[in-house]
């Protein structure tokens, strides 16, 4: 799907079993410190993508989603995009008994800029979306990003998790708390994660059933 709406130099990090998708034919870049890292410290095992000539996309390696969601996201012209579901609450209920169990803060303000993401929500007013792993930081932002990361310090804590081991949302609302805009780009559905073995079968379960592709209601037969 990437390669086929124009997205090029594309690259897979990876960690455990790298080989495995090695030999499917992607570039792959290992992270040889896989087993004390977390997916900033990823993300940045290809720092020279930063280098501020083309926009760069990110994409977490455990989602699928619509070519709409990718196009939405391609098209926006703000300096970090993310993809935000607003329809989240209809597929955490289906995941989860308990929507909110799962769910993370997600807070814009009125020109649709992120203000918060990532935290523990205290109720359903604390979710105007939920972020979906997949963001696109623009060119001319990319070295900025790059030099943010690199200012961190690594032996503080980010939402109680050392630098090695910060989650991207930690990582994005540092970005936002020091000055850097960014920009929700609202989607309805189309995609899914897996985060679990129980996801799979539930997803095994609606396909079965005939009800998967409507529930995420995706495009030209599944594309």
């Amino acid at each position: 799907m990437l390669a086929g709406e124009g997205f090029r130099d594309l690259c897979v990090v990876g960690g455990y079993r790298a080989d495995q998708i090695e030999s499917r034919g992607f570039r792959v870049v290992r992270n040889p410190r896989y087993e004390q890292t977390n997916m900033v410290a990823s993300l940045f095992c290809v720092a020279e993508a930063f280098d501020g000539g083309d926009d760069v996309l990110v994409a977490y390696g455990d989602i699928v989603y619509e070519r709409r969601v990718l196009r939405a996201v391609a098209a926006s012209p703000a300096a970090i995009a993310l993809a935000v579901d607003l329809a989240w609450r209809r597929y955490w209920s289906v995941r989860f008994a308990d929507p909110l169990s799962d769910a993370e803060t997600m807070k814009l303000d009125a020109e649709g800029f992120v203000v918060e993401l990532g935290k523990k929500p205290r109720g359903y007013d604390d979710i105007q979306g939920q972020y979906m792993g997949l963001f696109k930081i623009r060119a001319d932002e990319a070295p900025r990003v790059r030099e943010a990361w690199r200012q961190l310090g690594r032996t503080a804590t980010y939402d109680g998790k050392s630098f090695d081991n910060m989650y991207m949302t930690s990582f994005l609302q540092h970005l936002i708390d020091t000055g850097h805009a960014v920009t929700a780009v609202p989607v309805r559905g189309g995609w899914l994660e897996t985060d679990s073995l129980a996801d799979l079968r539930t997803y095994h379960e609606m396909q079965s059933r005939g009800e998967l592709a409507a529930f995420c209601d995706l495009e030209a037969a599944g594309q």
